[in-house]
C-alpha cells in the first residue's frame, strides 16, 4: 500500500499553509478562487482522498464498541488533572461494554490538522475532545460526521454539545469572597484569549468587581502563557495587589513561589486563590484556595452526551454547565479587623 497523502502534502507542493488547503478543500471562506482551484486540482492530482475521515458517517453502521478522548500535549501535564476526565471516562464506558482510547496531539498534529489513525481509520464511533484544540482542527473533526462532544471547553457552533465547569459563576464567588475578606486590590493571573475556560473565568472576575464599584484594571490582569501555550514568567504589576485570583492550581503554585522568592509571605502579604483543586493547590505551601471542579460529574454527562449522538446523529443536547465549588485552605487572610 502505498504512503497516505496528506493535506501537508499538497500543502507543500503549493507553497501554502496547512490551513489554507483545509479552507479549500472544505467550502471555507478564507483563499481566493483561484486558489482553490489549484489546490482542488492539486489534490486530485497526487491522490488525495478528500474528507476521508468523512468514511465514518457514511459506513454500514456496524459499530466498533470504542470512542476516542482526544486532547493536546499542552493539557497533559505532572499532575494529570485532564487524566481524571480520561479515568472517569474509561470506567464509564466499561460498563456499556464500550472502550476508550487516549489519544494525544502534538504541536505539530494540530497545526497540520494531521487526523490520528484511530479516526482515519475508522477505529471508533465517536470522540469526546478534552481541554481546547484549534478552531480550523476541530471544524475538520466535526465536519466528518462523526458523534463529537467537547469536554472542558466551547466555542460559538450551538450545534456543537459541551460540557463545561461554570466557571464564570465559579470565580464569580471566588472573588466576591475575597471582597468580603476585605480586600479591594485583586489581579487576575491568566492569559485571557489561551481558553475558554480562562475567559470564563476572567469575566466572573470581572463582573465581581463591577458589582462591587471596583475598578478593573488592565495593570492587574497579568498572563502566564504565551502564545505557545506553555508557562511564562508572570510580570507582577508595580503596584501590588493585596490578592490574586488565578485561573488555575498550577498557575497560582507557581505565583507563590514567585512572590516568596520576592520577599512576600502569602497569605500575610498577600492571598492567592486557585482553580481546579488540583495536586499543586495540596503540595503547595501554604495550601491554596480554589476550586472545586466536579470532573466525574462532568464526565459522565459527556459520556452520555456522547452515546445519545452515536444512537441518534441528530440529537444536539448543546452546552452543558456543572457547578464548581470553594475549597477553602490557607492561602487567603482576611484584612477586616
Amino acid at each position: 500500500m502505498g504512503k497516505e497523502v496528506r493535506m501537508k502534502d499538497i500543502a507543500d507542493r503549493l507553497g501554502i499553509s496547512v490551513v489554507a488547503v483545509s479552507k479549500a478543500l472544505n467550502g471555507k471562506s478564507g483563499v481566493s478562487e483561484e486558489l482553490r482551484a489549484r489546490i482542488r486540482r492539486t489534490a486530485d492530482e497526487i491522490g488525495y482522498r478528500h474528507s476521508r475521515v468523512k468514511a465514518l458517517a457514511a459506513r454500514s453502521g456496524v459499530k466498533t464498541g470504542n470512542i476516542g478522548v482526544l486532547a493536546s500535549e499542552r493539557f497533559i501535564d505532572a499532575d494529570s488533572f485532564y487524566l481524571k476526565y480520561y479515568r472517569h471516562i474509561s470506567a464509564l464506558m466499561q460498563q456499556s461494554d464500550y472502550y476508550a482510547f487516549f489519544h494525544t496531539l502534538t504541536a505539530e498534529d494540530e497545526e497540520k490538522l494531521i487526523i490520528p489513525k484511530l479516526l482515519s481509520q475508522e477505529r471508533v464511533d465517536g470522540l469526546i475532545i478534552l481541554g481546547q484544540l484549534s478552531r480550523e482542527y476541530t471544524e475538520q473533526i466535526t465536519e466528518s460526521g462523526i458523534p463529537v462532544v467537547f469536554l472542558d471547553f466551547y466555542d460559538d457552533r450551538n450545534d456543537i454539545d459541551c460540557v463545561i465547569c461554570d466557571g464564570f459563576y465559579a470565580s464569580f464567588d471566588m472573588t466576591n469572597y475575597l471582597i468580603r475578606n476585605g480586600h479591594r486590590k485583586i489581579a487576575f493571573v491568566g492569559t485571557v484569549n489561551a481558553t475558554s475556560s480562562i475567559e470564563d473565568r476572567f469575566l466572573g472576575y470581572v463582573k465581581s468587581l463591577i458589582d462591587h464599584g471596583i475598578h478593573v484594571s488592565r495593570n492587574y490582569i497579568l498572563d502566564d502563557r504565551g502564545p505557545d501555550g506553555m508557562d511564562k514568567v508572570i510580570s507582577l504589576p508595580v503596584d501590588m495587589p493585596t490578592a490574586f485570583v488565578c485561573n488555575c492550581d498550577q498557575t497560582a503554585s507557581r505565583l507563590i513561589k514567585q512572590l516568596q522568592a520576592a520577599g512576600y509571605r502569602v497569605p500575610d502579604d498577600i492571598s492567592v486563590t486557585g482553580f481546579d483543586n488540583s495536586v499543586y493547590s495540596s503540595v503547595s505551601e501554604p495550601k491554596i484556595t480554589t476550586i472545586e471542579v466536579n470532573t466525574e460529574a462532568m464526565a459522565k454527562c459527556a459520556v452520555e452526551t456522547l452515546m445519545k449522538r452515536i444512537n441518534g446523529p441528530s440529537a444536539v443536547t448543546g452546552r452543558i454547565s456543572v457547578q464548581g465549588d470553594i475549597v477553602y485552605k490557607s492561602s487567603v487572610r482576611s484584612l477586616n479587623k
